[in-house]
């Protein structure tokens, strides 16, 4: 197609994104010379991490466990601020009952856990020849926790978890979630309007994408564009799974994707970072004229979408919201439950500083929805040989409700 990409729709488009855009400025005209301005926001605070920490206190004291082991990995960052990568030589922070923060640390990498931490704590150190959870269960024996409950995050490393159960017998190791999930999953003002700026940049990214959508394309040239325009907004660019034609049709995108032809179904499921914070939007087009099996499907989803928000009210089940959605698409005679054509996942997921995280829009979680809640509406229709359709934006649950991170697309554009 000569112009495959209509200055009405990208109109459209942009009037969808206008709460992103006013935002963040849009300078330039629509092609790849177009300008941006970084976005600017403040990073979480020294005393929001300290109230983070007191929280957590509080619930292990309600709950008689005497400290909480974190891995490297997002919930140490979360409570303490320090970003530490993985490796087998364990960094581990403890939080105690008694408002202890300990840091188990290779000894030569003391100096920068020095430069990197945030949280004041003590630190132990140990040599490449030393045990790590031996010197952590001599830690908490000096704090006078000797017995009793100690919570280990869920995603600690299982060597984690049986080295600190082989190092004493006098202690219950258990899943920290009961300390973890309620901080983690009640988003406070300032962690919602990170995950805003978040919404705001994908979305004006995606439009930035639109215009390179050409017959022949290839969908990792489109996801290029998309991590461009995040990087040059400031943010951490986190994903752009872009999808054409039959590729569409797998939830995660195919293996095999083919060039961009006339008549494709294109679906960007697309993602960044702005302080931490994750942001996860996904759009679904039509490349040329969308044939009127592809409008049902589209608005289909549309109205799948709407119920599971319709649904999403405080004090009720999360598994409602995965219920109402699912209902809209298997009335239709899709399904039912994950069976193809049809829904094949979960309606929802939370988001935060992970992009998949507590809670769940699924059937069976019974955990209800409070304000500060934050989590995706997704139900996805696939369509097998076909197409997939998905409409993915997020929302955050206020007194009053839930509100979007980002409107809803309210009309198929054909590109």
């Amino acid at each position: 197609m000569k112009n495959s990409y209509s200055t009405n729709a990208r109109r459209h488009f942009i009037k969808q994104s206008s709460f992103a855009l006013m935002s963040i400025p849009f300078i330039g005209s629509s092609n790849a010379n177009e300008t941006f301005e970084k976005v600017v926001f403040n990073p979480i605070s020294l005393s929001e991490r300290t109230e983070r920490i007191n929280k957590a206190i509080k619930l292990m004291q309600e709950k008689g466990i005497g400290a909480l082991v974190l891995d490297a990995g997002t919930s140490m960052e979360y409570f303490t601020g320090l970003r530490w990568y993985p490796s087998e030589r364990s960094m581990l922070a403890i939080l105690t009952q008694n408002g202890n923060t300990i840091y188990i640390c290779p000894a030569f990498e003391e100096d920068r856990l020095n430069e990197l931490s945030k949280v004041a704590g003590e630190t132990i150190t140990w040599d490449e020849h030393e045990n790590p959870f031996q010197l952590t269960i001599k830690q908490l024996h000096k704090y006078g926790i000797r017995k009793g409950k100690i919570a280990i995050e869920d995603k600690a490393r299982f060597f984690i978890a049986d080295g600190l159960r082989d190092s004493s017998k006098d202690f219950q190791f258990i899943l920290g979630n009961d300390i973890i999930v309620p901080c983690r999953s009640i988003k406070s003002t300032h962690e919602i309007e990170l995950m805003q700026i978040a919404s705001n940049v994908t979305l004006k990214a995606i439009d930035y994408a639109l215009p390179f959508l050409k017959e022949g394309v290839s969908a990792a040239f489109i996801a290029e564009k998309i991590a461009y325009a995040h990087q040059q907004m400031g943010a951490q660019h986190d994903f752009a799974d872009v999808n054409f034609g039959i590729a569409s049709s797998f939830p995660h995108g195919s293996s095999k994707r083919g060039p961009l032809l006339n008549g494709d179904t294109v679906m960007m499921d697309v993602g960044c970072r702005i302080g931490g914070y994750c942001s996860d939007i996904t759009r679904t087009f039509v490349f040329g004229k969308a044939s009127q099996y592809q409008k049902e499907i589209w608005e289909l989803e549309q109205k799948a979408q709407l119920a599971g928000f319709q649904a999403a009210k405080l004090g009720v089940a999360c598994e409602e919201v995965d219920k109402a959605a699912r209902k809209v698409i298997t009335d239709a005679g899709f399904g039912p439950d994950y069976k193809l054509p049809g829904v094949p996942h979960r309606t929802g997921h939370g988001i935060g500083m992970n992009g998949h995280e507590w809670p769940y829009m699924v059937k069976n979680n019974k955990t209800l929805l409070e304000p500060g809640m934050c989590f995706s509406i997704e139900p996805t229709i696939a369509i097998p040989g076909k197409f997939g359709v998905r409409l993915e934006d997020c929302v955050f649950m206020t007194e009053k409700g839930p509100q979007w991170f980002s409107q809803p697309a309210t009309k198929l554009l054909e590109i």
